[in-house]
């Protein structure tokens, strides 16, 4: 299985008004592209994560800690836990990986 940010980029512009697109699933996990306007509206999920910054840059709260971040940063949030990008950049994007069971490992 393989995606590229250009071709996963594509399939969400394809899809106006989604923020999200998965392109990988295998078992428990799930890759998607991710690409937030103006604010994050994300809520916690129910396996644990890591995003993979593809661009742009800005701050991160997880768990109540703010951090900054920028393009080629890898992020782990916990399954469950309040977390969102805030104050990015316009070019902003981000691989997210899913994982685990339910409640996280």
């Amino acid at each position: 299985m393989k995606s590229s940010v250009i071709r996963a980029l594509q399939h969400l512009s394809d899809k106006p008004g989604n923020l999200f697109v998965k392109v990988i699933q295998h078992g428990s996990m799930s890759v998607e592209i991710y690409r937030p306007v103006n604010i994050d509206p994300q809520t916690p999920h129910l396996q644990d994560e890591l995003y993979v910054i593809i661009s742009g840059y800005g701050d991160f709260l997880n768990d109540g800690v703010l951090t900054s971040f920028q393009q080629g940063d890898v992020l782990f949030v916990k399954a469950g836990v309040e977390h969102r990008f805030e104050n990015f950049t316009d070019d902003f994007a981000t691989w997210v990986i899913f994982y685990g069971p339910e409640g996280g490992e």
